[in-house]
């Protein structure tokens, strides 16, 4: 009796930060393999996820390497649960992946990466980058952009500082204000008229309140594409 030869499919490991992205991330995946797997079907996930204080607690004090060491801790734990490569669903803690490259247990896709990868392929030309202060202030984003010979552009800094808060005093909990959503929609009407043609939504809980629906720019959903792109790599040989 012949025996088809089918490609193992890839043992996803998600390293979490907050609880809405993370779970968002892991639906996502669940529900966009039916695509490609058939119904009900998606590759095994595992999820490992820190207490959010923990990363704040890093973040607040600029402590990159104590950020890298609690994501490593989450991979080495993932490792054995026997996932075979790992994804982050929060782009601010990225700001340690060069540090967690240096010592991780397994390969990670990058989240920012998958997003500019998307923008350069769907012909974008210059993307706002929304998200906390932390990740925006950063250079997670503008280093892969414009390694694809891209612009962009940041809020003003007290947009910028509102909506940090707004993640992480609402979106973070499940709290979806109107008058919140308002705010993101003005911030991103602004960009557009600063030029954009896009926007990153750089925090994976923003596509919880904001997409191509209600924005005045094309939206970039990290959450998304970093799962997209994990269903993608687990399918691979």
């Amino acid at each position: 009796m012949h025996t088809p030869n089918i490609t193992p499919i890839k043992h996803i490991g998600i390293v979490g930060c907050s609880a809405e992205g993370a779970a968002l991330c892991y639906k996502t995946i669940c529900s966009d393999s039916t695509k490609y797997l058939g119904e009900h079907a998606h590759p095994e996930i595992s999820m490992h996820t820190h207490s959010l204080a923990e990363y704040v607690t890093c973040l607040d004090k600029n402590d990159i390497e104590g950020i890298g060491d609690i994501m490593l801790s989450s991979a080495n734990k993932l490792k054995s649960q026997g996932a075979e490569f790992l994804i982050c669903p929060d782009n601010t803690i990225h700001q340690a992946f060069d540090y967690v490259q240096q010592k991780t247990p397994l390969p990670w896709l990058h989240i920012a990466e998958e997003v500019v990868r998307s923008a350069k392929q769907r012909g974008f030309n210059k993307l706002g980058i929304l998200g906390t202060q932390w990740l925006v202030e950063s250079d997670v984003y503008p280093n892969k952009i414009e390694a694809q010979n891209l612009e962009w552009l940041r809020p003003n800094p007290s947009q910028i500082n509102e909506i940090g808060r707004i993640i992480m005093q609402e979106l973070v909990y499940g709290d979806f204000k109107p008058k919140s959503i308002e705010y993101f929609q003005q911030v991103i009407a602004e960009l557009k008229q600063q030029g954009c043609d896009a926007v990153i939504l750089g925090c994976t809980e923003i596509p919880l309140i904001i997409n191509n629906n209600n924005s005045a720019l094309t939206t970039l959903d990290s959450n998304r594409l970093l799962a997209e792109a994990a269903i993608d790599f687990s399918l691979k040989s």
